[in-house]
């Protein structure tokens, strides 16, 4: 029962050569990048890629406004690349195949629910990142309420409406506050709105309520506590806590009270992202829930193995790769890597201020927002952009020379 996006760097946009196209028509291939009938000369080919890498490396430490740490190097554990690694089915039971990096995948996520302070029988996987993660806890809710409205707060990552919209779930807007974090009050309105408008046993439909844990832009964190209080007048509430940037983060905030985000606040489920604050060299991400709420398992008889994911197959790579990080770190170095980039969000305000920008900062978080620069400077240091305002995020690759240098930038194009 349940109780009461601006430009990608330089050398991709040369390497891709995007064109325009009409709505509907398939946008051409780069001609040097088509693939033919015969085989192409691998060698160039080979040279022509790691061109490509070796750009991508100058350009990494101006990419400020997107959440990705990129100061790592796994080029150790390049062996991997010639092994095929498939995690078929749950993590916790073997599969016919035998070639999976289940063992890893599931000391990743012991980890994870360790940080999210998760119940010992949660259930959870490694994701391809946060839009399947929250996939997963929207599916989950709706199979326990099926009438119920997914409540959003209105900075939410669109990634919420595109899976909701996909398993035909109506979904409700609620207000932001000035921080950028849902309107415990306003979504207490517009439950009640629709319970009246759809009385089911005297309480309402339920509610499926999605918190954003770092929001997109502003980095705000919304209560989870709050927010399932204010949902509970509709009757049974489903939390799931979308905390793909900022989940390790509020696990660390030296704020107190910190942020309430996680099992222990009220959530059900809870999705967070592997490589924005670790760093990977693939997105991936964890998905956690309450094992009473997990999906119905399903399988096949050739896999020989039960599953409860949404994919079956997963990167074992990125099991790996995500593994051997947490392994270096550990929750201690985790934490110090948190430290770090909030020290340099707070440098990141005070030298902004300098330069007149009206930079802003919720509590505990590594977003700052600035006011938006023109279009040079944004595509220099890869801003991310809303309106007449811009973003950066003080992940670990991001550091006081990056900051200095931005600001410097942004001086020198205020006195031209």
């Amino acid at each position: 029962m349940l109780d009461t996006p601006a430009q990608p760097p330089a050398s991709m946009r040369a390497a891709a050569k995007p064109k325009t196209s009409s709505a509907g028509q398939p946008v051409p291939v780069d001609p040097d990048l088509h693939i033919g009938q015969q085989p192409h000369d691998r060698e160039s080919d080979t040279k022509s890629l790691l061109r490509w890498i070796e750009e991508l490396r100058v350009e990494q430490p101006r990419v400020l406004g997107f959440p990705g740490a990129l100061d790592f190097d796994y080029s150790a554990l390049a062996p991997a690349l010639a092994v095929f690694a498939n995690n078929v089915g749950d993590p916790g039971v073997a599969d016919a195949s035998g070639v999976s990096a289940k063992n890893r995948e599931r000391a990743v996520v012991r980890f994870f629910a360790e940080t999210a302070e998760a119940p010992e029988d949660v259930y959870g996987y490694l994701t391809t990142g946060g839009s399947e993660g929250i996939r997963y806890g929207l599916q989950a809710a709706r199979e326990r309420l099926p009438h119920a409205h997914v409540y959003i707060s209105d900075q939410a990552h669109d990634a919420v409406r595109k899976e909701a919209r996909t398993l035909g779930m109506k979904v409700c807007v609620v207000a932001s506050g000035e921080d950028g974090s849902m309107d415990p009050d306003d979504l207490k309105v517009k439950v009640l709105v629709h319970r009246r408008l759809n009385p089911r046993g005297g309480r309402g439909p339920g509610a499926i309520v999605l918190a954003t844990i770092g929001t997109t832009m502003k980095g705000a964190y919304d209560d989870v506590t709050s927010l399932r209080l204010m949902a509970s007048v509709a009757g049974q509430v489903y939390v799931h806590a979308d905390a793909a940037l900022d989940g390790l983060v509020a696990a660390h905030a030296p704020s107190r009270p910190g942020p309430r985000w996680n099992f222990t606040h009220g959530a059900h489920s809870v999705s967070m992202s592997g490589h924005k604050v670790i760093g990977t060299p693939v997105p991936c991400g964890v998905l956690l829930i309450r094992s009473e709420f997990a999906l119905e398992p399903a399988g096949a008889e050739y896999v020989k193995a039960a599953d409860r994911t949404l994919g079956c197959s997963r990167s074992g790579l990125a099991a790996l790769f995500l593994w051997s990080a947490l392994r270096r770190l550990g929750h201690d170095g985790v934490r110090e890597r948190i430290r770090a980039g909030l020290e340099t969000a707070e440098y990141a305000v005070t030298q902004l201020e300098g330069v007149g920008v009206n930079p802003s900062r919720p509590a505990d978080s590594l977003i700052v927002c600035l006011d938006r620069p023109d279009d040079r400077v944004v595509n220099r240091w890869h801003l991310a952009c809303e309106g007449d305002r811009a973003h950066i995020v003080t992940v670990a690759h991001v550091g006081r020379p990056q900051i200095d240098a931005l600001c410097a930038d942004l001086a020198s194009r205020r006195r031209s």
